[in-house]
């Protein structure tokens, strides 16, 4: 996976074994508009923090990595507080 920390961006990847994973893909016809990928990576076989600065979902069918620490995981009643900004 990439890693360019530029503005606080986070990246992620996401690694399927078939297209048949993949539920939903729609991609907007001009700039600005949503994005949304929707699917499974299966049942979940582990899930941990690969080099303790990438979150890793490893499942029967996929593998999701995002850029993410453990430093930088919030509690979850502090999730909606950031969805209502």
């Amino acid at each position: 996976m990439v890693r360019r920390k530029e503005a606080g961006e986070r990246f992620f990847s996401l690694e399927l074994k078939s297209k048949d994973a993949v539920k939903t893909a729609s991609f907007g016809n001009g700039r600005g508009e949503h994005v949304t990928v929707e699917g499974t990576i299966g049942t979940l076989q582990c899930a941990g923090f690969e080099e303790n600065s990438v979150l890793e979902l490893v499942g029967t069918a996929g593998t999701l990595r995002v850029d993410l620490a453990r430093e930088d995981l919030i509690k979850p009643q502090k999730i909606q507080e950031v969805k209502e900004k």
